[in-house]
């Protein structure tokens, strides 16, 4: 039998599509195996979001090959949709596939077994207009929470991002496709589910009707699950408040299975720069958010993504990002160092930052993210959440998991066999004390 193995580089939508990617292979035939394993057949899924991601996409493609040099490698994911010509002439890449491939690797993996010629499947932008479908999954390497994704591009061309050029055009999912994944998944066992998608704020959103009040964009897809039977929550993986409101938040706010946690992508706390980077809202929108949040829950999960050092950025933009970071209370800050990015109009803006200040700049901001998050376990101390057990630590003798404000919680166990048996369960835990990344808990 066939080996094949996976390396996934990127977002959750790129994890998801491994994912599918896989199952592809299985019904092919193929043996999955781990990366770090001898495999006839490797496929690395790119990322292209940064200079850096670049970078680890090309380490990790002559990584693979070393493993086994007789290997066929197919480079798929954004990268490989950006600079097809970049990565086919990394050593050793046979296969390089663009993100509206993906559904074809097993073909195009058959064809070169054949013929032995390398092999470039690229569709340009204005053809990346129509939903890739590749399957519905019934299984996932994590066997606990499962990726759903629900639709695919963007057109929102902020300055700083290569990604609609990556993926394309907004399309959808179809509703009782996601529907359908999601059933089976919830048959399977899956304890939660993680709605994702490049943008996923932008589903459905062309069947908008402002003049009849209806269910419309992700809410559609939460109702239908907050239907459904079955001990399962519900995830948002992002929301963008450059598509939603403080209002259309507001309304998701019923739904009892959906987790008071939500990720919410800032990119700055200075109007000025979010106008430079072509952010439609300003502080303002994104804090009327933010207190929505908050008056619903108080301990409501808030985790954002933050941009450091865009051309142009003063000290005081920068402070604002900073106070912004203070002012929200947010769980977890991702922070980004501003990398110039093909066929972007950031990348041709004056002013340009220091590599020497975006440094200095990134190092306050992660001093500032990491005491937001602290407060932020230190008013969760005391209380009684929910959390689904995830994964046994036998080293430290602790069971993890995560609350559904997303606080990644350790509790300490004498028995592995009973943590064991108690992983994919949904448990009431109380939590005792920051640690690490998350809190201590013990279960109620």
């Amino acid at each position: 039998m066939m080996k094949v193995a996976f390396h996934t580089l990127g977002c959750k939508v790129n994890r998801y599509e491994t994912e599918a990617i896989s199952e592809k292979f299985r019904a092919a035939g193929y043996e999955v195996v781990n990366e770090r394993e001898f495999a006839d057949v490797y496929v690395i899924n790119t990322c292209t979001v940064t200079a850096v991601a670049d970078k680890k996409s090309r380490q990790y493609i002559r990584k693979m090959k070393k493993v086994n040099p007789h290997s066929i490698v197919a480079v798929t994911g954004c990268y490989a949709q950006i600079k097809p010509e970049e990565v086919s002439a990394v050593e050793g890449v046979d296969i390089v596939a663009g993100t509206n491939e993906k559904s074809r690797l097993t073909q195009y993996v058959s064809r070169f077994m054949q013929e032995r010629i390398k092999q470039i499947h690229i569709k340009g932008y204005e053809e990346l207009d129509v939903y890739d479908d590749i399957g519905i999954i019934s299984d996932s390497e994590n066997r606990t929470r499962a990726y759903i994704k629900i639709q695919e591009g963007c057109n929102r061309f902020c300055t700083y991002c290569v990604i609609p050029y990556a993926r394309g055009k907004v399309r959808s999912r179809d509703f009782d496709e996601i529907i359908s994944e999601a059933e089976q998944l919830i048959k399977a066992g899956y304890k939660e589910l993680v709605l994702t998608g490049i943008n996923t704020a932008l589903y459905d959103m062309e069947n908008k009707n402002e003049r009849k009040p209806q269910l419309y964009g992700v809410e559609k897809i939460i109702a239908a699950l907050d239907k459904m039977q079955g001990d399962f929550r519900v995830r948002l993986s992002s929301l963008e408040p450059a598509v939603v409101n403080a209002d259309y938040v507001k309304r998701l706010l019923k739904y009892e299975k959906l987790c008071h946690h939500l990720h919410l992508s800032a990119q700055s706390g200075s109007d000025d720069i979010l106008c430079a980077m072509n952010r439609p809202y300003d502080r303002k929108g994104y804090m009327d958010i933010v207190k929505v949040l908050k008056e619903f829950d108080p301990l409501y999960g808030i985790s954002t993504d933050i941009i450091v050092g865009f051309p142009g950025e003063k000290e005081k933009d920068f402070e604002e990002s900073c106070s912004l970071v203070e002012q929200c209370g947010f769980c977890k800050t991702h922070i980004f160092k501003y990398s110039k990015r093909p066929f972007t109009k950031a990348a041709e803006m004056k002013g340009h930052i220091a590599p020497q200040v975006k440094n200095r700049r990134s190092d306050k901001l992660h001093k500032a993210g990491r005491m937001a998050a602290a407060e932020f376990f230190r008013r969760n101390k005391g209380n009684i959440e929910k959390v689904l057990l995830e994964e046994v630590y036998e080293e430290k003798i602790m069971i993890t998991g995560y609350t559904g404000n997303y606080i990644k919680t350790y509790i300490k166990t004498e028995h592995m066999e009973k943590a064991e048996e108690m992983l994919n369960t949904i448990v009431e835990v109380k939590l005792t004390e920051p640690y690490s990344d998350g809190m201590m808990g013990e279960l109620v």
